[in-house]
């Protein structure tokens, strides 16, 4: 299909012009060129032939290029771009109502949890966030470009294509797995919008990579620069459990491994997963990720998730924009995510006024005692963390003997029946407020913890704990009467990216300090 004459020619903005012609990585997913002369669109990175100028289009989402016509090109694949960044469209806060609702109907559109048959249609997502589909509707067309459906739509047919493109799975299960309800409807989207069959693109595209049955499935990722890995990788390395998760350095590979349980659709799965950061050059910023045959039914949201865990979607420039004039040297550095919701709110509750060291000792003893066994070809990866159910029925002698006190258990305890009957939802698509209120009514749970999890679990880019002890010494507040207070109203400045500047203002600590209350 050709792309659609505009109406008028739209004026070429230089600054995009200029960092395609440099093929300049910090742009990448930011904004998208299509190229009238090929109808093909392509990220800023592309190692192509630079277009002429009064052949380029710019779009700042992947659906309005779709939208206007264009194909994505087989080259640098558009699919495994960073996400467009929350801030992209503006600045926006707490406070600004409609972006809010914007970016929250775009996040759960976002999350393959419900790309299936039971997908929320405008109106299902519409009452979902207590606002008429076609409020909705504009103000989503008004922040994005394109209605929801078109964006949803180029969602599983990227997401589709990286399938066909990394993996030996089968068109059928690539069509199940992106959400489309029959293989008909999904050739008949993919041909419409790509002027080809899935068959064809498999064979046009890099040859998928054969991997023995216990190497797993492989899938591509990329992310902008700066981004220090070393920084991402210490984190989790300080905090992980024996068992569950291990960083590893061989032969200058940098490695990040876990264990994975997940409860999707009253369905269970467990597995392994490998992070690997590539190191070639010229660098690609890209991002290897392997993972077991078990998880296949789950990839594309493991996909997903894993680009929190990362937060390989952030865009640094905005960020340093608001962040670098008080934090210098945190330019590369990002908020660890997780991979589990629930397993990141228990291990928030363990590491409530304790250092690191004193929370990794009593939750992997809980892992111990609680946590399923799992076999997996890498040997330092062996067991799960344990699930909802198990911790909810425990006993409080059970839970006593570990180290966990009464405040804790009860808080443990009560995150893993609200998980369980539903009324609490810990993802990136999760809604904000009502979220951070039901976390704030369980016993235990006070504000700090609820912010914690709103910044790692519910990928909240704005989240503050601002009675975070080690938050107060680091940016000098522990004289003040009221540090929360003070650390509240110096943060003001840092909005919409308060919860890098937490990260920042950790990271500025020495190490020997082993500061109380740093989160584990």
């Amino acid at each position: 299909m050709k792309p659609m004459t505009p109406d008028a020619t739209p004026t070429v903005d230089d600054s995009r012009y200029l960092a395609l012609k440099a093929r300049d990585a910090r742009f990448d997913g930011c904004f998208f060129t299509g190229i009238t002369s090929t109808g093909i669109y392509c990220r800023p990175v592309c190692r192509v032939r630079t277009p002429k100028r009064e052949n380029c289009r710019f779009f700042d989402q992947a659906a309005q290029a779709e939208q206007a016509g264009f194909r994505p090109c087989l080259r640098c694949r558009p699919e495994i771009a960073p996400r467009t960044p929350d801030g992209a469209a503006g600045v926006w806060s707490m406070q600004d109502a409609s972006r809010m609702l914007a970016l929250q109907a775009a996040r759960l559109l976002d999350s393959p949890e419900g790309w299936g048959e039971a997908t929320p249609g405008v109106q299902r997502l519409a009452q979902r966030m207590g606002v008429s589909d076609r409020h909705l509707r504009r103000l989503f067309e008004a922040q994005w470009g394109v209605s929801p459906l078109q964006y949803l739509q180029t969602r599983r047919l990227l997401c589709a294509k990286q399938l066909l493109t990394d993996t030996l799975l089968s068109v059928t299960e690539v069509a199940r797995l992106s959400g489309f309800a029959s293989l008909r409807r999904f050739n008949a989207a993919f041909a419409q919008h790509y002027a080809l069959n899935p068959t064809q693109l498999r064979r046009a595209g890099s040859k998928a990579l054969s991997l023995a049955p216990d190497q797993g499935m492989r899938v591509k990722l990329a992310y902008r620069p700066p981004y220090d890995v070393g920084a991402m990788l210490q984190f989790f390395a300080t905090r992980q459990l024996d068992g569950i998760e291990a960083v590893t350095h061989e032969r200058g590979l940098r490695q990040l491994g876990m264990t994975v349980g997940l409860d999707v659709d009253d369905k269970s799965f467990t597995g392994w997963l490998l992070v690997r950061f590539e190191q070639t050059e010229p660098a690609q910023h890209r991002i290897e990720l392997l993972l077991s045959d078990s998880l296949r039914d789950v990839l594309p949201l493991l996909m997903a998730r894993v680009r929190g865990l990362l937060d390989i979607d952030a865009d640094p420039q905005a960020i340093n924009s608001v962040l670098h004039a008080r934090f210098p040297d945190g330019d590369g550095l990002r908020v660890p995510g997780c991979l589990d919701g629930f397993e990141l709110a228990v291990r928030a509750v363990l590491g409530q006024r304790i250092s690191v060291a004193a929370a990794r000792t009593v939750t992997t003893r809980l892992v111990q005692r609680f946590g399923a066994a799992i076999e997996t070809p890498i040997a330092w990866l062996n067991r799960l963390f344990p699930t909802p159910a198990m911790l909810a029925s425990a006993s409080g002698d059970a839970l006593g003997q570990l180290g966990i006190v009464k405040q804790q258990q009860a808080a443990i305890q009560a995150i893993a029946g609200a998980v369980l009957d539903r009324s609490l939802q810990l993802h990136a698509g999760a809604e904000l407020e009502a979220t951070l209120r039901t976390l704030r009514a369980l016993p235990g749970v006070g504000d700090w913890t609820a912010q914690y999890i709103a910044m790692r679990a519910l990928r909240w880019p704005d989240a503050f704990p601002a009675g975070d002890v080690a938050l107060h010494k680091a940016l000098g507040l522990q004289g003040e009467r009221q540090p929360a207070q003070a650390a509240l109203a110096l943060a003001q400045a840092w909005q919409p990216w308060r919860s890098y500047a937490v990260i920042r203002a950790w990271a500025s600590l020495p190490v020997s300090s082993n500061p109380k209350m740093v989160p584990t």
